[in-house]
């Protein structure tokens, strides 16, 4: 379940109107089965629209892109796209044409219950699944495409619903899904915590685009209205459109897989791809990069020079065409810091933070009051990593004015050489409530010398039907980072009890106690680049 950034979307109508196409037009339903041609110099990939039959009767509107002079009788490598979550079939024209430019045939469709396609938002079931196998059809019989080389792709719910796909038809060789999901569960409902921006905002846009299904509605609000009796229905209702509950069929039909998100992802952190990435066992390849869901492949969807595009390409033409481009002998794991520009390659994901990991003892016992935002929070969905991308202005508070009473601080000594954080922090804890229920959110900080730290990673936690007064042990894993704190700073956590990202389950009056036993100290651990 997605939805692209606006940048994205401004991105995707500028690619159309540089093409030549108003949005009105990319949606004008043509005559069933026949196709318009749309104007384009001779020398140029040939674009036409189409209604193509989706499963279960409805029609998908789509678009196809065949290479200029494709000679009759010859077949081109197939790539298929579907759209993003509230996008329209145009999204992706710029990168299209130049696929095409390639010698590849690409279909893009809007997927189903967006826009004009028909039917309802399915948020990647099983009818989305089927309507990819139905192009992929409908390509074979009505364009050159060659049965052997199909390729599948796309931004976030397109790379949701390619990774689906790749699970059920084994004709699909290879696939780039950028800024997606593998497991809806740990991207909106991490912690046990409802991500209220991220639902919220997807939920508003499917709205205003789309139609969502009885079903998505029902879910929906028992999620955003914390039904924790539909909890469990709600768990099965994520896991069947998680590829990784169904990575075994990935592996054993053998598509190369090319996986891309950012850092600072406020929809689908970045956590549950490496998790996925590492359970893959065909041809595989994973990138992280700054930025929030979507801007790291944001320009590309104007046709301007783009990392993940450009890769993406080199991907497809690896294994579509068999061109020996060197992507498959690169360092399979390729990383840029948030305060770097250049990139890094690893062997595997746990190579990432092969420099060891470094222990912040959080010796001193805490206690806090709930239902009182601290200060410290994660910041606003996509705002605050796009600065973070752009500006590396990622969110900060004043550590030492931080209330004591609502947030919990442990500090370390000051470093005297940089700490290159790459990888997954854990926090390991021990709490005791005042009530059955409770939330909290734990902060990583970076400190310089007058006290501002900025933000370098988080993530929320919530427990039910605890008894009052019983301590408990918490292990929680922050969400997976790359970042350079400079010498001469501190690295700081700071626990607290609300965050706008969040939605929060702390009785009136509930208090925390966050202790460090002898027997079962607490402690940050935080791994580091080797030097």
């Amino acid at each position: 379940m997605e939805r692209t950034t606006t940048a994205a979307a401004v991105a995707a109508l500028l690619a159309a109107a540089a093409l030549g196409l108003a949005p009105h037009q990319a949606q004008a339903a043509p005559a069933p089965a026949a196709a318009v041609a749309a104007d384009a110099p001779a020398a140029s990939p040939e674009l036409r629209f189409h209604d193509i039959p989706g499963s279960g009767g409805i029609t998908l509107k789509g678009n196809v892109f065949t290479p200029a002079g494709a000679v009759s009788g010859r077949k081109y490598p197939l790539i298929v796209l579907p759209t993003s979550w509230g996008m329209p079939q145009i999204e992706y024209i710029a990168q299209a044409r130049k696929l095409a430019d390639s010698g590849y045939v690409v279909v893009s469709y809007t997927s189903r219950g967006f826009w004009l396609s028909g039917g309802q938002i399915e948020v990647a079931g099983p009818p989305d699944i089927a309507d990819v196998s139905a192009v992929i059809d409908w390509a074979l019989a009505n364009s050159p495409a060659d049965a052997d080389h199909i390729g599948l792709g796309g931004v976030s719910y397109g790379a949701g619903i390619s990774l689906l796909a790749s699970a059920h038809d084994p004709r699909v060789k290879a696939v780039v899904a950028m800024s997606g999901w593998a497991d809806l569960i740990e991207s909106i409902y991490s912690g046990r915590t409802q991500h209220l921006q991220a639902a919220g905002m997807l939920g508003a846009a499917g709205y205003l685009t789309g139609r969502p299904g009885p079903e998505l509605q029902s879910i929906l609000g028992d999620f955003l209205g914390s039904r924790l009796d539909r909890e469990q229905q709600m768990i099965e209702w994520g896991r069947k459109r998680s590829a990784a509950e169904q990575v075994d069929r990935i592996n054993a039909n053998g598509a190369a897989v090319m996986l891309g998100n950012a850092w600072g992802d406020t929809i689908f952190p970045p956590n549950q791809y490496a998790k996925f990435y590492e359970r893959l066992t065909g041809p595989k390849r994973l990138e992280f990069r700054p930025g929030d869901h979507a801007t790291a492949e944001g320009t590309g969807l104007l046709g301007l020079p783009n990392d993940t595009w450009t890769n993406a390409h080199r991907w497809f033409d690896r294994y579509l065409k068999g061109e020996r481009n060197g992507v498959d002998t690169e360092a399979p794991v390729q990383i840029k810091s948030r305060s770097d520009e250049g990139y890094e390659g690893y062997a595997d994901w746990k190579s990432v933070g092969s420099g060891g990991s470094e222990r912040l003892a959080l010796s001193d016992s805490e206690h806090v009051f709930a239902n009182v935002d601290s200060g410290a929070n994660g910041g606003i969905i996509f705002l605050s990593s796009i600065l973070d991308q752009f500006v590396k202005a990622p969110p900060t508070a004043s550590i030492p004015l931080l209330p004591r009473a609502f947030a919990a601080v442990w500090q370390s000594e000051r470093h005297d050489s940089p700490r290159r954080v790459r990888g997954t922090v854990a926090l390991h804890t021990t709490v005791t409530p005042t009530k059955a229920d409770g939330t909290f959110v734990a902060y990583l900080y970076d400190v310089g010398p007058l006290g501002i730290g900025k933000l370098v990673s988080n993530a929320p936690y919530t427990f039910h039907g605890r008894t009052p007064g019983r301590a408990f042990g918490v292990d929680l894993e922050l969400f997976s980072t790359a970042y350079d704190v400079p010498a001469g700073h501190r690295l700081a956590l700071v626990i607290d009890t609300v965050d706008p990202l969040y939605i929060e389950h702390n009785p009136t009056g509930a208090q925390l106690t966050f202790s460090s036993p002898r027997s079962d100290p607490s402690y940050v651990s935080v791994p580091l680049r080797e030097q």
